[in-house]
């Protein structure tokens, strides 16, 4: 018996056509219209998944997205109508936090919104409908499936934790020559080989970025990202840009301490190199090069309003009530002890406070100023 029933197929493919790209590999692992990892409604967050993020943590992200972005809907002059695009909505916790609070707490830019949720996996997209239906909010909100869906618009797109999920091309230098990671079946399982790099583009983009590549190491090139920051200038008349995740400036990601690259594989809170053990039951996920998607962003006429951690995003945003978002109405003393160390979590250097990076870009508004930003020091470099 297979680990996985995405294993079977894959070997079977790989009998038939031969090696695949790692990038086709991950594309199959993650997307696979039935038994990809994103895609088969599995628990991918939370206690009962792989990993958490910044939104299953606590209410107070959501908050304190929806105050910057109400300061955005400021900068933009108060329109009639602001968009916000929720990229990769998950399970909706963040759509949900989000739209109670600004409901509550920003009624006049909450008459003004339009939020739409964009997920791809059928499943997802019900568990979404199913949440916002229990808090009433079931018609405040769009589910579309990709971007491409969307008219151009005015307002915000947001991400947190997508861009580290988009399958990457592997390189490597050895004897001197940059080589890119296939996939192959040998012997019932599937293992790696070095081939040519199978599109220009990928070469072009280690020469940008990952020019001291040494022999022997590895480094990911996350083509994908930047044409999906492409799509989204396409799709922005005005506003900007929200991306958040974990990654760095391409030179401080790609360095000799990293000779094995970022690629990891989630499964049950853990992380590993075995990617190929499970296959549509691990995340395979890799860190981003902010570089790569603020020069992409700039091709495409994005401006760079900053790039900086989401420790000093979130609290220059909390700092004006001492994070009083994070309470609740009623609350016990313990309650609140327990919010704080979640907040602390969110906001800590030494966890995802510093690993996770805020970029924001903007298009047709002079020199934004915002909150979030109070207290940032330029990452971009």
């Amino acid at each position: 018996m297979r680990d996985t029933p995405l294993e079977g197929l894959l070997l079977d493919t790989l009998r038939r056509t031969g090696a695949i790209t790692f990038e086709r590999y991950m594309a199959l692992c993650l997307y696979h219209p039935e038994f990809g990892y994103y895609t088969q409604g599995r628990e991918r967050t939370g206690a009962e998944g792989d990993y958490f993020t910044s939104s299953d943590l606590h209410p107070v992200f959501a908050r304190l997205l929806a105050r910057q972005a109400a300061e955005m809907w400021v900068c933009m002059g108060c329109p009639q109508h602001f968009t916000w695009v929720e990229m990769g909505a998950g399970r909706g916790l963040f759509a949900c936090d989000f739209l109670s609070w600004a409901k509550r707490a920003l009624p006049e830019f909450a008459a003004t919104l339009d939020y739409v949720a964009i997920e791809p996996g059928p499943r997802e997209r019900q568990r979404i409908q199913v949440r916002l239906a229990s808090l009433g909010l079931e018609r405040e909100v769009r589910l579309l499936t990709n971007v491409e869906e969307l008219a151009p618009t005015a307002g915000c797109f947001f991400s947190n934790e997508l861009v580290d999920a988009f399958p990457v091309s592997v390189v490597t230098r050895t004897g001197g020559h940059l080589k890119e990671i296939y996939v192959i079946a040998e012997g019932g399982k599937m293992r790696e080989e070095h081939g040519p790099i199978s599109d220009p583009s990928i070469a072009a983009y280690v020469a940008r970025y990952a020019n001291q590549l040494e022999e022997g190491h590895r480094v990911e090139v996350n083509r994908q990202s930047m044409e999906w920051i492409r799509v989204l200038a396409a799709k922005l008349t005005r506003g900007f840009v929200v991306t958040i995740d974990y990654g760095d400036t391409a030179e401080r990601l790609y360095t000799a301490e990293r000779p094995r690259g970022t690629l990891l594989a989630y499964r049950g809170h853990t992380a590993s190199e075995d990617f190929f053990g499970t296959p549509g039951e691990s995340d395979l996920t890799t860190h981003v090069n902010f570089s790569a998607l603020v020069d992409a962003g700039r091709a495409a006429g994005l401006d760079l309003t900053e790039l900086t951690t989401q420790e000093r995003f979130l609290l220059g945003l909390g700092e004006a009530n001492e994070f009083a978002d994070v309470y609740d109405p009623g609350q016990t003393g313990l309650e609140k002890l327990q919010a704080r160390l979640k907040l602390k979590r969110l906001i800590s250097p030494a966890g995802m406070g510093n690993v996770f990076k805020v970029l924001i870009q903007h298009r047709g508004i002079s020199k934004p100023q915002l909150t979030g930003l109070k207290y940032a020091r330029s990452e971009a470099g």
